[in-house]
């Protein structure tokens, strides 16, 4: 999935340690010191109790897919490998991320149905969090 003509992240003060997270092959996110709040997207203040207050925690990559679609024409030059799959996951420990499945086919995706991350290099400073069942994990990364 790599390609240079799609627009990347252009990663800010906030959101620098999850792409450097992302870019080791792990998913992290901020966990508020004050409430215990899993965040996503990164920022200065909890989104729960405005604390200032937090951690980068490192999570278990395991989810399921709340809803998604399915991308046939692409309307954002650089997205023209259609059709793709585009799901919001809900991740075990709170936080729902907007990704894209791989590694099955678009008929094989269901609500509900577990995912596991998974990244794909999209530049050597931007590795993409994306998702894939859980089955197609446990069989092996050849088969993705």
């Amino acid at each position: 999935m790599t390609s240079t003509s799609r627009p990347l992240p252009k990663p800010d003060e906030d959101s620098e340690p999850f792409w450097r997270a992302c870019r080791d092959g792990e998913l992290r996110m901020q966990q508020c010191d004050a409430c215990g709040e899993v965040r996503f997207r990164p920022s200065a203040v909890c989104s729960a109790c405005l604390s200032e207050a937090f951690h980068w925690q490192a999570l278990s990559g395991r989810g399921q897919v709340h809803s998604f679609g399915v991308v046939h024409r692409a309307l954002v030059p650089g997205f023209d490998d259609v059709p793709y799959i585009l799901a919001l996951v809900d991740l075990e420990e709170g936080p729902r991320m907007t990704t894209q499945i791989v590694g099955c086919d678009i008929g094989d995706v269901q609500i509900d149905m577990p995912v596991v991350v998974k990244f794909t290099e999209a530049s050597t400073e931007i590795h993409l969090p994306v998702f894939t069942p859980v089955e197609t994990r446990l069989l092996g990364e050849e088969q993705l």
